[in-house]
């Protein structure tokens, strides 16, 4: 495996590596434009920043999320970037041709050798019919039952490995192993319960949980994974990794102001009315019933948000509490401007290298 800080921790202040999760997040009177352009200002921001990684995660039919083609995404941010990883957080391989992704993940690491990885989750990414439409069939069960078979079959194809005799022996996933100068990227598993978990663990290979969303599921996931993990020629140890909600703002209450736009957002999601992301003026407006505000406060409870300090420290207890190796951030809010100041502020409660040079404001004008 290429990823080095897998076997190393990353140094400086910060207990564990520090990543980020872009969900190319649109705002309600902004452009899917927009929101790339700020994705490729977020990664510059990121790698001059220090922090290890930069994920797009696979989700269709959502109009606030414009990261339906996480390999085009990438390949983007390849081109403005030359140190950061980046990769799939995840891609949906029950929604793809195993082939597809082999060749599509190929060609990002021929254009960033060593800098790729391949994340994949099981689930659509998205609601019923638009699987269907996506897989070009209604048996939308099959795709998860099918998992751990589509993932060694793709796995084989990145390797170039199909043994003598197997009917895609002759197949070639190009470029490939054979063509790049670092063979092919590493793959981890993604998931909000135990059966990706389990599955990692048995085949060696690291785990990344989504405790964005799964905040409950979260210690008992990773206690399988860990509890199964078998040493492979990929991994001597578990190593996990989990995803984080988190904002940072110079001001406690314009936090709590900006994470509301996420929580709405996620409540129309929830109730089958998804949408741009609201701006805070909305969403301080908006008239939650009894049981939408029990939603919201639910959901506000996992997003650690506040003043830089009190972030810092909301993320510490956290990776305590989870023994995660490494936290990756998200911040689904509104603001172009919010979310860029918060990786900045978090940077700098952590003592990351890069501190004062503005990169955020200008990376958004990008």
């Amino acid at each position: 495996m290429s990823d080095d800080v897998i076997r190393a921790k990353a140094s400086g202040s910060a207990p564990v590596p520090l990543s980020v999760l872009d969900l190319v997040t649109v705002g309600s009177g902004r452009t899917a434009a927009q929101a790339l352009g700020t994705s490729v200002g977020l990664a510059r921001l990121a790698e001059h920043r220090g922090y290890h990684r930069h994920w797009v995660a696979e989700h269709h039919s959502m109009p606030g999320v414009a990261s339906s083609s996480p390999a085009v995404i990438l390949a983007h941010l390849a081109a403005h970037t030359s140190r950061i990883r980046l990769g799939s957080g995840g891609v949906m391989l029950p929604n793809h041709a195993p082939l597809v992704i082999a060749e599509q993940f190929g060609t990002l690491e021929a254009m960033a050798p060593g800098r790729i990885d391949l994340g994949l989750g099981r689930a659509p990414g998205t609601d019923g019919a638009t699987a269907a439409a996506l897989r070009r069939t209604d048996r939308l069960s099959e795709g998860a039952d099918e998992f751990p078979e589509q993932l060694a079959e793709l796995v084989r194809f990145l390797d170039d490995d199909f043994p003598d005799g197997h009917p895609y022996a002759r197949i070639h996933a190009v470029p490939g192993p054979v063509q790049g100068p670092t063979g092919r990227p590493p793959v981890w598993l993604l998931g909000s319960s135990g059966f990706s978990a389990r599955l990692a663990g048995m085949l060696g290979l690291p785990f990344a949980f989504a405790h964005h969303f799964s905040a409950r599921n979260t210690i008992p996931a990773l206690d399988l994974y860990r509890e199964t993990f078998r040493a492979s020629a990929v991994l001597d140890a578990p190593y996990a990794l989990i995803g984080v909600s988190a904002l940072a703002s110079d001001d406690e209450r314009e936090a709590r102001r900006q994470v509301l736009t996420g929580a709405l957002s996620m409540l129309r999601l929830r109730t089958g009315r998804p949408g741009l992301i609201p701006a805070p003026e909305e969403a301080e407006a908006y008239a939650f019933s009894a049981a939408e505000r029990d939603f919201v406060d639910g959901w506000l409870a996992n997003v650690v948000h506040g003043t830089p300090d009190e972030v810092r420290t909301g993320l510490d207890d956290l990776q305590k509490r989870t023994g995660a190796d490494e936290l990756m951030i998200t911040a689904n809010v509104h603001g172009a401007e919010a979310r860029l100041r918060s990786y900045e502020l978090i940077a700098d409660a952590y003592g990351l290298p890069g501190g004062g040079s503005g990169l955020g404001t200008a990376a958004q004008a990008s």
